[in-house]
């Protein structure tokens, strides 16, 4: 069995390129089985083809477990090749940005993710819901078989023990505290100023929070359903549109954060144009937490708008690095003892089938030699003469394929089983 994980992240693609790999949460599940079938060659796949997708902002991810009958490398090349194929993407392309991971490499990562050791801000713990959202949505899709559930249950209390038996998510700049220090870059103050935040999500939720405690002049929130952005925008005594309003309202906000699960952008290049000259070209800060982005790329050209991604964030989220460096160093050693005990137990589940064999066939043959002493008890055999025979067939029946097996060895191969078998048969040499 080899477990593998293929993927993108913040440190080795660009969003330009993330967001062309990013999938959409409706369509992870879809993408699982399609992943499965390419796996098995487009047929139907086998309940040991296993796989799993992570897709957020900073990273894309696929976690897969199978029998690869041709190969670590020729695996790792077909899993490059689906990303591609999947999101119609020149292989050339994304190759050199992804890292292939296999075996215990491949379950390190996942416990470093979980644990947010990999992310932009280290120790983050949004990552550890988004991975057990991966995880149910791989398992509704048919996914997740013995070794990928195992390898998730087992990454789970990884993160669990290294958030609590160390101070990793301590000293931590968070994602929403950085989109306020950024924006105090254009205004010296989030005080006075109009905000704006377009989607509903989690992180959106956390970008209001901070925004909201630096008390902004005014607080609105824009989502396709205006009763979440009620929802939302009720706790921190804000105003909520609909996304459909934008092209009128936009002009009213000095402060913009977008965030949504759009695959194309919502906010064009002509809108912005229109809102800067409604404000007589006051200046406007616009960040786009977004992957896709919600953004057009283009509107950061113009000169009164501030336009920043995710991507940006990562100098300020930085700080505090050298405060968390004896805990990343505890929490990397937890995780190298779990990594060897679930690389344990896989090593361990690969003789399974090896060990029922056995078992099934020892006890064909001590059914046979069972029957053999009833038949001759019944023809009224002494019970000493029915004990010795039954002994002596049991015997010679395990002993066959070792001593076939030492005979027609010839080598280096009967010198190993020479030295096997004494181990296995506990005989003295």
């Amino acid at each position: 069995m080899q477990l593998l994980t293929v993927g993108l992240n913040h440190t080795t693609a660009p969003v330009s390129l993330r967001e062309k790999v990013a999938f959409p949460a409706d369509q992870i599940g879809q993408a699982v089985m399609a992943a499965r079938a390419w796996f098995s060659g487009g047929n139907t796949p086998s309940m040991s083809d296993e796989a799993a997708i992570l897709s957020t902002c900073n990273r894309t991810e696929l976690y897969a477990a199978g029998n690869l009958q041709h190969g670590v490398d020729a695996s790792i090349d077909s899993t490059a090749h689906f990303l591609a194929h999947y999101h119609q993407l020149p292989y050339a392309e994304l190759r050199p940005h992804l890292y292939t991971l296999p075996q215990d490499n491949a379950v390190r990562h996942a416990f470093r993710v979980a644990s947010g050791l990999d992310s932009m801000v280290l120790g983050e713990a949004q990552i550890l819901g988004q991975m057990k959202d991966a995880v149910r949505h791989a398992e509704a899709a048919g996914g997740l078989g013995t070794y990928l559930h195992q390898l998730f249950q087992r990454t789970f209390a990884v993160a669990k023990e290294v958030r609590s038996t160390t101070e990793i998510g301590a000293h931590s700049v968070s994602m929403a505290a950085a989109a306020v220090r950024m924006s105090e870059r254009i205004f010296d103050t989030v005080a006075g100023q109009h905000v704006l935040f377009i989607g509903a999500g989690e992180m959106i939720e956390l970008c209001a929070t901070h925004f909201a405690a630096q008390n902004p002049k005014s607080l609105t929130v824009a989502n396709r359903t205006l009763e979440r952005a009620e929802l939302l925008a009720h706790r921190f005594n804000g105003q909520a549109i609909r996304l459909a309003e934008l092209p009128t309202q936009l002009g009213n906000f000095d402060i913009i954060v977008s965030c949504t699960a759009s695959s194309l952008p919502i906010i064009g290049l002509g809108m912005v144009e229109r809102a800067v000259k409604a404000r007589r070209h006051k200046p406007m800060f616009m960040l786009d937490l977004a992957v896709p982005r919600d953004i057009e790329t283009e509107i950061g050209r113009l000169d009164d708008i501030f336009l920043y991604t995710v991507d940006d964030l990562g100098s300020i989220v930085q700080t505090g690095m050298e405060n968390r460096q004896a805990a990343v160093a505890q929490a990397e050693a937890i995780i190298e003892t779990r990594v060897q005990s679930f690389m344990h137990w896989v090593d361990n589940r690969a003789v399974v089938p090896l060990i029922q064999d056995l078992q099934e066939s020892s006890e064909a043959m001590r059914r046979l030699e069972l029957e053999r002493a009833r038949k001759m008890l019944a023809k009224g055999e002494d019970i000493e003469v029915v004990l010795e025979a039954l002994s002596k067939g049991l015997t010679a029946k395990f002993m066959h394929g070792p001593q076939q097996a030492l005979h027609n060895a010839q080598g280096d191969e009967r010198a190993r089983l020479a030295a096997l078998l004494p181990q296995l048969f506990r005989t003295k040499r």
